[in-house]
């Protein structure tokens, strides 16, 4: 069966949004397998430039991508799409692709080599969210996706 994975920088501290995060992915799981991955985030400081945290965090990102899987990254830049275009993507990817990953950066943004080694880019908002509250919302598309594609209901 695959897998989606997602791979995101940083631990999440708020024990609240935790406790939401494990919801999601027990529902979730009831559908498909989904695996959390975390890397270690960089620890910021004045010696270091945004571009060398970035770049850190990205080789770890890396470390954790197979050559076939499909990658999705969470970036400002990407594409924007309603849930009903997300589950059919989604539909369309677990007939050619083993393993889908997910890709949320920290706090200073994503690499631009994991984004170079992307599939696809998306973009969940206009808005800018808090990247460990971004784990909960990409939880959540991935199961109105899955309730979408089954035809079951799902408060909107």
């Amino acid at each position: 069966m695959s897998m989606i994975k997602i791979i995101a920088v940083g631990k999440i501290k708020d024990k609240n949004l935790s406790v939401l995060i494990d919801d999601y992915l027990k529902k979730i799981s009831r559908y498909h397998k989904i695996n959390i991955i975390e890397v270690k985030d960089e620890a910021i400081s004045a010696n270091d430039s945004k571009e060398h945290i970035i770049a850190k965090e990205g080789e770890r990102i890396l470390k954790e991508i197979k050559d076939n899987d499909y990658v999705i990254a969470l970036d400002l830049k990407g594409e924007e799409i309603d849930s009903l275009k997300l589950a059919s993507k989604l539909d369309s990817l677990f007939v050619s692709y083993p393993n889908i990953a997910f890709i949320i950066g920290g706090s200073l943004g994503i690499d631009e080599n994991v984004l170079k080694r992307a599939n696809y880019k998306l973009k969940l908002s206009k808005l800018t969210f808090l990247h460990q509250m971004t784990r909960l919302i990409i939880l959540e598309q991935i199961y109105r996706s899955f309730k979408i594609l089954n035809n079951e209901t799902y408060h909107k």
